[in-house]
């Protein structure tokens, strides 16, 4: 996942979501940014689902040790 910068910031995302969101809520917010289409952001989530990072709808161990990461990245 190192050089796609959007997967990053989809994890970031799923990450800093409001308790109340839900992940189509974090898609669309994505969406309205620009930063990518509502169909790229639904294939980038299935592939963050396929790699471990995220399970159901919240992320894993593995995703919250990667989304810190890159908030990490994001603060430089």
């Amino acid at each position: 996942m190192e050089g796609k910068i959007e997967k990053r910031v989809l994890l970031l995302g799923l990450y800093t979501r409001e308790e109340d969101e839900t992940l189509q809520d974090v898609l669309l917010k994505l969406e309205e940014t620009g930063m990518f289409s509502l169909k790229e952001a639904k294939k980038l989530l299935r592939e963050l689902k396929d790699e471990g990072y995220v399970a159901g709808n919240r992320l894993t161990l593995k995703g919250l040790e990667r989304a810190k990461s890159v908030q990490d990245e994001f603060k430089l």
